[in-house]
């Protein structure tokens, strides 16, 4: 749309689009959403100490923003979103004056720079109106529905007091007015947007042209003076170690260093965005199970292979059978194990049983069944001791093998491979 203002008339190459202007109201509007979801899932853990932050996050966000824009309005002579936009704010004048801006852009800027009664103004249509149309919207959502229960739910109470009788008037303006008002305040912001897009006016919002303030980009006179912010003064050089925990300069560091955090945190979404959404994580997760192959389910009364076992032995070769089944167990060979992936040490596995009604640790009849992620079944108590690694199998064979082979800590038992969650990650099952 520049191109059909320069039709008109001279082009104004410090106005920005409304594209722009629309870009970064967007942004900032994403702004409490982002920090409401961060604070709610750390209120989840830390329920004690933040519950209470959580619930007054409007008033904390406003109060932030106030000392955050401010600080933006003083230096950058923009708000916070704009300055990452390249835009900021100044007074409206009634006519251009092109050839001064392009001559002396430095007095032109200093001539149209923000005074604090104008920084003021503008914290008022940036902070508080935003603050003050969220509560209405909030108290619209809560007392619209109330409306349709009867009259029960909105006439006055008998004998009110003062603060009754104002929650009264209150409540009957936010069901009957508001609506109105908050159909204008949108009909307004359209009609000023149009307008501004035409190039019919200087402003797009109608606050701003209620305090006499526009939006322009920023020119190479205004990045001068930013740049000239964090260099120390010529008469008072400050020392090193007192520059960086002086109160006074540490403040603005802080809030300066923000515009910086803003992109930082974009780019790392954005990546996180890529690597939850491709299928470049599914195959390092592919990859990395490659070497760890399933066992194949044992049906009982089954071998591995799928021929039927042989009958009981007598109990002179069961006794035996088990003996050498026992000396197997107890030391197995480093070349049939899974090697751990950091340590490249063998890991200390069982050997699957041949009837699956048997928990390959303790080799007994399974009691409260339990499934580990890699289908495997075991004792309840018998996998919860061998992911916390203090089995008495474990313990026993780790006692003349540490530091030559792992303890299959946090992993299956039969198969060595690592199960997400810990213990959190066993399922029961219901039988």
């Amino acid at each position: 749309m520049e191109f059909l203002t320069a039709l008109r008339g001279p082009f104004d190459d410090q106005k920005p689009s409304l594209f722009e202007i629309l870009s970064e109201q967007q942004l900032n509007s994403l702004l409490p959403p982002t920090l409401r979801y961060l604070l709610t899932v750390a209120t989840h853990r830390y329920p004690r100490y933040l519950l209470r932050a959580l619930n007054s996050f409007d008033e904390l966000y406003a109060l932030a923003m106030l000392v955050v824009e401010r600080h933006y309005l003083r230096t950058r002579g923009g708000s916070f979103t704009e300055h990452f936009y390249g835009l900021k704010r100044e007074k409206a004048l009634q006519a251009e004056i092109p050839r001064a801006s392009a001559r002396a852009p430095e007095l032109v800027r200093e001539a149209l720079k923000l005074s604090d009664q104008d920084i003021w103004k503008n914290l008022a249509v940036m902070v508080a109106l935003p603050y003050l149309k969220r509560k209405l919207d909030e108290s619209h959502e809560i007392e619209a529905p109330r409306a349709l229960l009867g009259a029960n739910y909105t006439r006055m109470p008998a004998n009110p007091t003062l603060k009754q009788r104002f929650m009264h008037y209150y409540k009957w303006f936010i069901r009957n007015v508001y609506p109105s008002v908050h159909a204008a305040y949108y009909f307004s912001i359209i009609a000023f947007n149009l307008a501004y897009l035409f190039d019919s006016t200087k402003y797009h919002n109608p606050f701003l042209w209620l305090i006499g303030t526009r939006i322009r980009r920023m020119n190479a006179a205004d990045f001068k003076a930013i740049e000239a912010l964090g260099k120390p003064k010529p008469g008072n050089p400050p020392s090193a170690a007192t520059s960086l925990f002086n109160p006074r300069t540490m403040g603005p560091r802080i809030l300066g260093s923000l515009s910086v955090l803003l992109p930082a945190s974009i780019f790392a979404l954005k990546f996180l965005e890529w690597w939850y959404a491709s299928d470049f994580a599914k195959q390092l997760s592919r990859k990395a199970a490659e070497n760890l192959e399933l066992p194949p389910p044992i049906v009982s009364g089954l071998s591995a292979l799928g021929v039927k076992m042989s009958p009981k032995k007598s109990g002179g070769d069961d006794e035996k059978g088990k003996k050498e089944e026992e000396g197997r167990n107890k030391v197995p060979l480093a070349e049939n194990a899974p090697i751990a992936t950091l340590s490249l040490l063998p890991i200390f596995t069982v050997s699957a049983p041949e009837d699956s009604e048997l928990c390959p640790i303790c080799e007994d009849e399974i009691t409260t069944a339990t499934a580990c992620q890699t289908g495997v079944v075991y004792c309840y108590a018998c996998i919860h001791k061998w992911l916390e690694g203090d089995h008495p199998k474990q313990e026993e064979f780790m006692a003349d093998q540490a530091g030559k082979w792992e303890s299959g800590q946090g992993r299956c038992a039969v198969t060595g491979r690592r199960v997400l969650g810990g213990t959190e990650g066993l399922r029961r099952i219901m039988v």
